[in-house]
């Protein structure tokens, strides 16, 4: 069984959130290479940092490390997983998504990642449901407005779900969102 890892781990690309998937349990953030300072990546990696931590993962080469020093700007705290050069690279190309698990696995444990024994699950999809946020004509318009009140992003109903009980979202915090959407539907 693989490790969940409670905070969330900022990657560069698609193929390295199939690598870190592969190796642990953990939620992804991509920031798409340099797209990085494009709106909105940096606020939901401020989210994901305030609730849970965050953990930068870049490729082991020279864009992979502006990337992760343009992000400790904001987030001089943030926990750094390094691969090594020799791990990351595979018929000349270097990058997370060419590491096995065990060195993902290996680069976070000497980030000093915290490990989740018993997730508490605070939303499941029948109350998403409930909320009118899956199953419905509508949903996909109400959870890009909860989530971007909630500074979390859009995604599809399950991608939602596992964001607002990884990042750690209270009911509370939820609930104000969604009514300040219901009452901005009327």
């Amino acid at each position: 069984m693989k490790k969940k890892i409670k905070e969330i781990i900022v990657v560069e690309g698609r193929d390295d959130i199939s690598a870190v998937k592969a190796a642990v349990d953990a939620e992804i953030i991509q920031v798409n290479g340099f797209a990085v300072r494009k709106a909105g990546t940096i606020e939901k990696i401020r989210v994901a940092n305030k609730n849970r931590g965050i953990i930068i993962l870049t490729d082991p080469d020279h864009a992979g490390e502006e990337i992760r020093k343009y992000i400790h700007k904001f987030f001089p705290e943030a926990k750094d997983a390094y691969i090594r050069r020799i791990e990351g690279t595979k018929d000349g190309d270097i990058g997370v998504e060419n590491a096995n698990p065990e060195a993902i696995i290996n680069a976070l444990e000497k980030a000093r990642c915290s490990v989740l024994e018993n997730v508490v699950e605070t939303f499941d999809m029948s109350y998403l449901m409930d909320c009118g946020l899956v199953g419905n004509n509508e949903a996909s318009i109400r959870r890009e407005r909860v989530g971007g009140k909630l500074g979390i992003g859009y995604s599809n109903g399950k991608q939602f779900l596992s964001r607002l009980n990884r990042y750690g979202i209270s009911r509370d915090e939820f609930e104000k969102a969604l009514n300040e959407v219901i009452v901005e539907e009327k």
